[in-house]
């Protein structure tokens, strides 16, 4: 059995054929999927999908939205993980983090108001004792240091691309590294390498549905200008995505299988 530790599945992409994306997940043997917000607006919408469908939900306030973030927005957060301090669908504060890929993210201006919401967040985080879903795109060594200053129980830095040497800072300071859909691409060397070496504790498995398609779903630009569309991941894409992680690392699908969903409960405890 498998547990996706990222999928935005509120999302629209997902409004047509909700149900049978659920159905397809659990025929499939996912268990469980983390679906964690990205902004004060689908507090409610995630908890409430979590709920109707036995899954796991995650608040926060993604670094994409620190634009148009309040205060106000902080302060629901920090009511709603108040509000709902029992519920054991309720697993992590995410996806919070740091962009350092978006231009228009990265003025002094923006990056300041990215840095001020992740610290925000943190000390949220620790207040409330739980674990967080951290967004990392070229953003490893800023997260790192927000860690530093303000620990928390440790999470996932999700669709991790760094470093050997920061994949291990993060599991140093209790953290565990998600992987998904860019490790089945054969020019992706770097993960693929970092997938092998890491050792299995620290690995967690992810779709981020609807996006980071594996290869199998992807759609160049040229064919996308064609008329063809981008294939939309889904949580039932998990067991062919491990099945490439567990050719990678010579070891049995169900072994990476029952590894990667412990490690999962590892990392947000409530998932037990």
């Amino acid at each position: 059995m498998w547990i996706d530790t990222h999928g935005h599945l509120d999302a629209a992409e997902f409004d047509a054929d909700r149900a049978d994306v659920h159905m397809r997940a659990r025929a499939a043997g996912v268990t469980t999927c983390v679906i964690p917000a990205v902004e004060a607006a689908n507090f409610d919408t995630v908890r409430l999908l979590a709920h109707a469908q036995q899954d796991a939900y995650a608040l926060g306030i993604h670094p994409l939205y620190t634009p148009q973030a309040t205060e106000e927005h902080l302060a629901q957060l920090d009511a709603a993980l108040h509000t709902h301090r029992h519920d054991p669908r309720l697993v992590a504060v995410g996806e919070i983090g740091l962009d350092g890929f978006v231009p228009e993210l990265n003025t002094p201006e923006a990056l300041a108001q990215q840095q001020r919401f992740y610290k925000a967040q943190l000390k949220l985080a620790q207040q409330h004792q739980l674990p967080v879903i951290l967004h990392v795109r070229r953003s490893a060594d800023l997260l790192l240091k927000g860690l530093r200053d303000t620990p928390v129980v440790g999470g996932i830095a999700h669709a991790f691309n760094g470093s050997l040497q920061q994949a291990q800072a993060f599991i140093a300071l209790g953290f565990k590294l998600g992987f998904g859909g860019a490790l089945t691409y054969d020019r992706a060397l770097q993960l693929r390498r970092l997938a092998t070496k890491l050792p299995l504790s620290a690995i967690v498995l992810e779709t981020d549905a609807p996006d980071i398609p594996p290869h199998w779903l992807y759609s160049t630009a040229e064919q996308r200008a064609a008329g063809q569309p981008q294939g939309r991941n889904e949580p039932a894409e998990l067991p062919r995505i491990a099945q490439v992680l567990a050719e990678l690392r010579g070891i049995p699908l169900d072994a990476l299988a029952a590894a990667t969903s412990a490690n999962a409960r590892e990392a947000l405890p409530r998932l037990q």
